[in-house]
């Protein structure tokens, strides 16, 4: 899984948190958090902050590339749900745990969510998802 740049991917922000790292790009976001955190609602709602601040007037897509291991607390997606300009999510992992908790994820968020096993082709996914809104 390597974080390398793609094809015209500049980085516009990034954002150091207790839970880990949000990675800003001109339409899309990156979250890479800490082994053993835990995504709570109210750790949530600084992500949601992010997204605000960037991407407010225009769709994007959020990427969480699973490094680590860590919980999410399920409600999450239920307020993930809400942000009409979230139009793709997807999970990049190579651990087969991770393969079987997203889709239990899958099952709390029902909006276009996809597992990759590749981070370029997760970034390509959510910006073909992006063009097609």
């Amino acid at each position: 899984m390597n974080l390398g740049q793609t094809k015209k991917q500049v980085l516009v922000r990034e954002y150091a948190l207790e839970l880990g790292k949000v990675l800003v790009y001109d339409n899309y976001m990156v979250a890479i958090f800490n082994e053993g955190a835990t995504l709570t609602l109210e750790r949530m709602y600084q992500i949601i902050g992010i997204s605000e601040i960037h991407f407010r007037d225009k769709d994007f897509g959020y990427v969480s590339l699973r490094k680590n291991s860590y919980a999410i607390d399920p409600t999450v997606y239920n307020y993930l749900r809400q942000l009409d300009n979230l139009k793709a999510f997807a999970v990049v992992s190579l651990k087969q745990i991770d393969m079987h908790n997203f889709n239990i994820e899958k099952l709390f968020y029902k909006n276009p969510m996809k597992f990759f096993i590749d981070y370029e082709n997760a970034i390509e996914w959510v910006k073909t998802k992006l063009k097609s809104k």
